[in-house]
């Protein structure tokens, strides 16, 4: 084996682990362990009485879209309230405030109700959110303690996308990856210097993804493309040209077996492409699924996503529908309907969706249909983040910031 390859082998390694204090159950960050919306977990109950769900707690974090980071008994999110973004650390056992960390940002409202939509990276003790104007910190993961910060555009020139910067951070070796810039931006995660930068052009929404293979690429967003990088030194392998109206390319990319499914809104639609030899090439490009904001999952050989666009006021509501769709052909399967653009996770086969206007729905992941066997209103107003299962608990909130744990323990 070269050198190369152990080096990232380990460092492969390093970001499905999370961290050698992480449980098999840990959430760390962004979209799980594998980076692909889908948890490991197996023993949870996926039913529940007539009235609905058993909550353990709740809280209030201020308004946002944030999902959740859940590591060694923490669960970590961000939210804004009176001016300033703050990054809350919860006890996952009851909601108390560990700790939480508050810094000046905007709300920024503007078409919708504002505030972070990125979500903290734990990487062993340390753990790393970014605002949309940019701010970044470091934290030590039990107490809040800031060991580093830095401001993107101020320290490294690096101009901020229309809606703010909305990738969540990853850890990957010694680095620190962020979609910033044309085409990312690397920070030594110990101390934030910086490695290397790209053209500063604005970003897209995504998470740094990291390809699997040898050759250690990473996958980052602009408003204009998704690109493939050498996160060792910054040089682009290859490119897809993916234009959206204003620049959204916020659903993150689906890798597998060397085809890479790409989906956004706003009538772009969705393509499958075979990478890994040379330029990409298009396996198949259609309009059969719009993922706006949140990716969809693969389960098996299906792509399950929320097809539609969210509307542009805040508080107001647009159709969606939940799809089934061939991975190998972008084949539809069935179509399932919702009351608005929502999320979806996946975990031991079954599908758990969360409606944009806060109904939860859990059922079997299969081609042949969507049967929900659980289904209860959980929230009011807006949802748009991620619920994330974590040791038992399901963890979902809505743009208000209201944050519930809910008891999904195996009987």
């Amino acid at each position: 084996m070269s050198p190369q390859h152990r080096f990232w082998t380990g460092a492969a390694l390093a970001l499905l682990l999370g961290g050698s204090s992480l449980s098999a159950d840990d959430w760390p960050r962004w979209r799980g362990p594998a980076q692909n919306g889908i948890s490991a977990e197996s023993v949870w109950g996926d039913a529940w009485p007539a009235g609905g769900p058993k909550i353990l707690w709740k809280a209030e974090v201020g308004v946002g879209f944030s999902s959740f980071a859940v590591a060694a008994g923490r669960v970590y999110t961000i939210g804004n309230a009176s001016d300033h973004d703050t990054v809350f650390c919860l006890d996952a056992e009851n909601g108390k405030v560990l700790w939480y960390h508050p810094y000046p940002a905007e709300l920024g409202d503007k078409f919708f109700e504002g505030g972070p939509t990125s979500t903290p990276t734990v990487d062993g003790d340390r753990v790393y959110a970014i605002g949309r104007a940019g701010d970044l910190f470091c934290f030590q993961a039990s107490s809040g303690k800031v060991l580093w910060s830095k401001q993107l555009s101020k320290d490294f020139g690096i101009p901020v996308p229309g809606w703010g910067f909305g990738g969540s951070p990853l850890a990957l070796g010694t680095q620190l990856l962020l979609n910033a810039g044309e085409a990312g931006l690397a920070l030594d995660k110990t101390d934030g210097h910086l490695l290397w930068k790209s053209a500063a052009a604005e970003s897209g929404y995504t998470t740094p993804l990291l390809l699997p293979g040898d050759d250690g690429l990473v996958l980052f967003s602009s408003g204009k493309a998704y690109l493939a990088v050498d996160p060792r030194t910054g040089k682009e392998a290859w490119r897809v040209k993916w234009v959206t109206n204003y620049g959204v390319n916020a659903a993150d990319p689906i890798v597998r077996d060397g085809q890479m499914f790409l989906s956004t809104g706003y009538g772009k639609g969705a393509a499958l492409f075979a990478i890994g030899a040379g330029e990409p090439r298009v396996v198949w490009q259609s309009r059969v699924l719009r993922t706006q904001i949140n990716p969809a999952v693969q389960v098996g050989g299906f792509l399950y996503g929320i097809d539609g666009d969210a509307a542009s006021e805040p508080g107001a509501l647009q159709k969606a529908q939940l799809k089934c769709v061939e991975f190998a052909t972008g084949v539809e399967k069935w179509t399932f309907p919702l009351a608005d653009v929502g999320s979806v996770s996946a975990a031991d086969g079954k599908l758990l969706v969360l409606s944009g206007d806060g109904e939860l729905l859990i059922g079997p992941a299969s081609p042949e249909g969507f049967a929900p066997t659980s289904r209860a209103k959980v929230l009011r107003g807006r949802c748009w983040s991620v619920p994330v299962l974590s040791g038992g608990r399901l963890f979902c909130r809505n743009a208000e910031g209201q944050v519930l744990s809910i008891d999904v323990k195996k009987p």
